[in-house]
C-alpha cells in the first residue's frame, strides 16, 4: 500500500511551494503527522507533515525545487522499497489533479513513450500533463467534444482548464490564429550606475523566496502611495500601571497581557472615529473597509510576517491579547498559513521590541496607513501643574498615503490614539 505526499496549497492565492528542507530522506520509517519537509511560498514557510506512517520510497522533487500544488512530491510505502527512488535532479514528478468530487491517490494516465515504463520513473509526458492541467471530468468533456486541451488557455489554479474555460471554448469556437508579427528586438535596459559589482572575497547569498516576496512589495508600494509620516508622544503610565495590576489575572486564563492589546484596543476604536484609515484606493474611488482586520508585523529569524487579527474591532482586550499571543507564536513556531497573513486593512509594526524610539515604515499595500509603535521608557517630563514626573513614554508613528488621507486626519487619528491610551478606561480590562 502506498500513499502519495501532495503539494499543499498553503492559502486561497498560494499556486507553488519551494521545497526548503527534506527532513528524511529515501528509506527512512516516518511515523504520521511528523514534520516531513518544509516548504517556502511566497507568504510563509511551513513544515508538511507526514500523511501516513511508512517508509519514505520515493522524493520526486529535490531541495530547491518550486512545485505547483496538488503535485505529488513524494510516496509513504508499507514496505521498504528503494528501487523506485526519484533522481535528485529534479526530472521526475508526478502530478495529482484536481480532484471534481472524485477521491483518488493513483496518479493520472499519462502517455508513456516507447521504452519508457512510468512517469514517475522516467518523467514521461510531464510537460504534457503541464500543458493540459485539467480535472478527469474536463479531460472527458473535452475527449467528446474532439477538443485538445492544449489549445486552451487555463484560468483556474496553476494554469488548470476549468470546466467553464472549456464551455466558453466551445461557445465561441476555435480562435483565428493571429497573422505573424516581425519580432521586435529587446528594449535597451538603461544600466544602473549604482550596480555593485561583487568581488572574489564576497559571500553571495540569493533571496529567500520571502526576501524576494518583500523586495518587491516595498518597492511597490513606495512608487504607488504618496508616504507621509507623522509623529506623536503618548504619556503611557496609566497603561503601564493597568497592565501590571491585571497582567497575574490575565495569566491565570492563559492570556499575555503585554502593551500591544492595550494599543490595538486604541487603534480599532479610532478607526470607527476615522474610517478612512481603513480604506484602499480603487482608480479615483476610496473603498471604505468594512471589518477591520489588523496586521501584526512580526519579525523572525528568516524575515518578517504580518499575521492578520481578524475582526480587531470586535475583540475585547483578553481577546486582543490571545490573538497576540497565538499569531506571535505560530509565527516563530512556522505554524501560520497563507490564510492568516491575507485580509489585513490596517497594519501595525512594533520595532519598539528591540529598543527603536520611531520609524517611518512603508505602508502594506493595498492599505492607505500602517503605525509603528517605538519603544516605552522612562523619562522626566513636565506634567500640566508644571511639575517634573518621571513617565512611562512611548513615540507612535503613523505613515499614511497622501493620496487618500490628508494631514490633518491623519493627525486627527493619532489625537485619537494617544487620548486613548493616555486615559485607557479600565472597565475594558
Amino acid at each position: 500500500m502506498t500513499t502519495d505526499v501532495i503539494m499543499p496549497q498553503m492559502g486561497e492565492s498560494v499556486t507553488e511551494g519551494t521545497i526548503t528542507v527534506w527532513y528524511k530522506k529515501v528509506g527512512d520509517w516516518v511515523e504520521k503527522d511528523e514534520p516531513l519537509l518544509l516548504i517556502t511560498t511566497d507568504k510563509v514557510d511551513a513544515d508538511v507533515p507526514s500523511p501516513a506512517s511508512g517508509y519514505l520510497n520515493n522524493i520526486a522533487f529535490p531541495e530547491g525545487d518550486t512545485v505547483d500544488i496538488d503535485t505529488v512530491i513524494a510516496r509513504l510505502g508499507s514496505e521498504e522499497n528503494g528501487s523506485s527512488t526519484a533522481t535528485p535532479t529534479g526530472s521526475t514528478a508526478i502530478i495529482a489533479e484536481e480532484r471534481e468530487g472524485e477521491s483518488t491517490t493513483a496518479p493520472p494516465s499519462i502517455p508513456v513513450p516507447s521504452g519508457q515504463s512510468s512517469a514517475f520513473e522516467a518523467g514521461a509526458g510531464v510537460e504534457q500533463l503541464r500543458r493540459t492541467r485539467s480535472s478527469p471530468l474536463v479531460r472527458k468533456m473535452a475527449a467528446a467534444e474532439g477538443v485538445d486541451i492544449a489549445e486552451l488557455t487555463g484560468t483556474g489554479v496553476s494554469g488548470r482548464v476549468t470546466k467553464s474555460d472549456l464551455q466558453d471554448y466551445l461557445k465561441q469556437g476555435p480562435p483565428r490564429k493571429a497573422a505573424p508579427t516581425q519580432e521586435r528586438a529587446p528594449s535597451p535596459v538603461r544600466e544602473n550606475r549604482y550596480a555593485y559589482q561583487p568581488i572574489a572575497s564576497d559571500r553571495l547569498e540569493p533571496f529567500t523566496p520571502m526576501r524576494a516576496q518583500i523586495a518587491d512589495h516595498m518597492v511597490i508600494s513606495r512608487e504607488t502611495s504618496v508616504h507621509v509620516t507623522t509623529v506623536f508622544e503618548v504619556d503611557m503610565t496609566r497603561v503601564s500601571k493597568l497592565r501590571a495590576k491585571h497582567k497575574s489575572a490575565y495569566e491565570a486564563k492563559g492570556a499575555k497581557l503585554s502593551f500591544m492589546p492595550f494599543i490595538l484596543s486604541a487603534v480599532t476604536k479610532a478607526i470607527r472615529a476615522y474610517p478612512v484609515l481603513n480604506s484602499a484606493l480603487v482608480d479615483r474611488s476610496i473603498a471604505y473597509r468594512q471589518d477591520v482586520n489588523i496586521g501584526m508585523a512580526v519579525a523572525v529569524d528568516w524575515g518578517l510576517l504580518v499575521p492578520v487579527i481578524r475582526h480587531a474591532d470586535e475583540k475585547s482586550l483578553i481577546g486582543l491579547s490571545r490573538s497576540v499571543q497565538d499569531l506571535a507564536e505560530r509565527a516563530r513556531d512556522r505554524k501560520l498559513t497563507a490564510d492568516d497573513l491575507q485580509g489585513g486593512t490596517f497594519t501595525v509594526t512594533n520595532p519598539g521590541v528591540f529598543g527603536s524610539l520611531f520609524g517611518t515604515p512603508i505602508i502594506n499595500q493595498p492599505q492607505v496607513a500602517i503605525l509603528c509603535v517605538g519603544t516605552i521608557t522612562k523619562r522626566p517630563v513636565v506634567t500640566d501643574d508644571d511639575a517634573i514626573a518621571i513617565r512611562h513614554m512611548m513615540y507612535l508613528s503613523l505613515s499614511f498615503d497622501h493620496r487618500v488621507i490628508d494631514g490633518a486626519t491623519g493627525d486627527r487619528f493619532m489625537k485619537t490614539v494617544k487620548d486613548g491610551l493616555e486615559n485607557f478606561s479600565e472597565g475594558l480590562i
